[in-house]
């Protein structure tokens, strides 16, 4: 059943926030699978990837994502989902795949101190290097891309809104 939305891309974008609303104005659920995980991990994501490594972090992030289950939903996912093909897969199942895309400069802008955000990025990795990495695999699973350049948060849920229908 392709009844979901499913909201991929770089952290920062504003999946979760775009997602409430969504699913506010559609009288769907909202799923944050980064809290799903938390929750199934008993674990903050940090916690996780101090533990687990970055490899593992994405090990759990797959096997939990590609087990879940919703309807009627609007579900906001971390932004290393993409690395998961099980995840990806079953997420294109149950949903329409929607990509929030921001432009490089805005999204560093955004995202500040990356540190602070749990972002899944490794050592000696840059910013600009993972954004280059995800873009393609967010492209490539990508039911629908939503470009967020010059959008605030009404004009990206208007876009997602009209896309969907």
């Amino acid at each position: 059943m392709k009844n979901n939305i499913i909201l991929i891309g770089m952290p920062g974008v504003g999946k979760s926030t775009v997602g409430v609303i969504l699913a506010k104005i559609l009288g769907y659920k909202f799923i944050d699978t980064d809290i799903v995980i938390q929750e199934k991990e008993k674990r903050l994501l940090k916690d996780i990837i101090e533990s687990e490594g970055i490899d593992g972090f994405i090990e759990v992030e797959n096997r939990i994502n590609s087990c879940l289950e919703a309807e009627n939903s609007v579900i906001a996912t971390g932004g290393s989902v993409v690395y998961g093909k099980e995840a990806m897969k079953h997420l294109s199942e149950i949903g329409k795949i929607v990509y929030l895309k921001l432009d490089y400069r805005k999204l560093k802008y955004r995202l500040g101190n990356i540190k602070n955000r749990g972002v899944v990025i490794r050592k000696g990795q840059r910013l600009s290097d993972l954004y280059n990495e995800r873009t393609a695999l967010y492209e490539k699973y990508a039911d629908v891309v939503i470009d967020e350049n010059g959008c605030n948060i009404e004009k990206t849920v208007n876009k997602v809104l009209d896309s969907i229908k």
